[in-house]
C-alpha cells in the first residue's frame, strides 16, 4: 500500500489547485482596518494567523492590488477584528470590490492609535506593523499585538466552500 492509496489524481501545482484545496479548510474571518490618507481602509481576511506569544505578534495575507494596499503598506498601526456568525454581511461588504465598507450599517469608531475599530465583534486588537514580507503578488503582515478586547459575545464565523458559515457542533 501507498501513501496515496484511494486518493484522487495527483495535480501539478498551479493557482487553480492552491483555490481548489484551500476551498476544503474551513478559516476563521477577520476584517484588517486601517487609516488612510484618505479615510479609514479595511478588508475580510481569512490568512490571519498568531505567530508567536511572547511578544505577541500575529500575521495576515494581503494583495498589493488590493483597494486597502497603499493605506495598509504605509500605516504603522492596523485594527484586526475578529467576526461573529452573526456577521456574514459584514464581512461580505468588506470583501466586495468598490464597496463603501465604513458607511452604513457598518459600526465604529476611531480607536487607539487612529485605527478604526469595528462594532460588535467577538474580538479585536490593535496592533503595530512591524515588518511587510513580499510573497508572491501579496504580502505578509507581522504585527505586535498592542492592546484589545476578547470580550465579544457570540460564536465565531467561518469561511468555507467561498461562503461565510457558522460554527456547528
Amino acid at each position: 500500500m501507498t501513501a496515496t492509496s484511494g486518493l484522487g489524481s495527483p495535480q501539478l501545482a498551479s493557482p487553480d489547485l492552491l483555490r481548489s484545496v484551500f476551498r476544503r479548510h474551513a478559516a476563521g474571518v477577520a476584517v484588517i482596518t486601517a487609516q488612510g490618507a484618505a479615510g479609514p481602509v479595511g478588508f475580510t481576511a481569512t490568512s490571519l494567523t498568531s505567530v508567536s506569544a511572547e511578544p505577541p505578534m500575529l500575521s495576515f495575507g494581503i494583495g498589493t492590488g488590493a483597494s486597502s494596499w497603499p493605506a495598509v503598506s504605509g500605516a504603522e498601526h492596523v485594527g484586526v477584528h475578529i467576526l461573529g456568525e452573526h456577521q456574514r454581511e459584514l464581512a461580505a461588504t468588506f470583501a466586495r470590490s468598490g464597496a463603501d465598507r465604513f458607511g452604513a450599517p457598518t459600526g465604529w469608531r476611531s480607536g487607539p492609535e487612529g485605527v478604526p475599530v469595528l462594532d460588535d465583534v467577538l474580538a479585536w486588537l490593535v496592533c503595530r506593523v512591524v515588518a511587510r514580507v513580499p510573497a508572491g503578488e501579496h504580502r505578509i503582515v507581522l504585527a505586535e499585538v498592542l492592546l484589545g478586547d476578547p470580550s465579544g459575545a457570540g460564536r465565531p464565523l467561518l469561511y468555507h466552500q467561498g461562503r461565510f458559515n457558522g460554527l456547528r457542533d
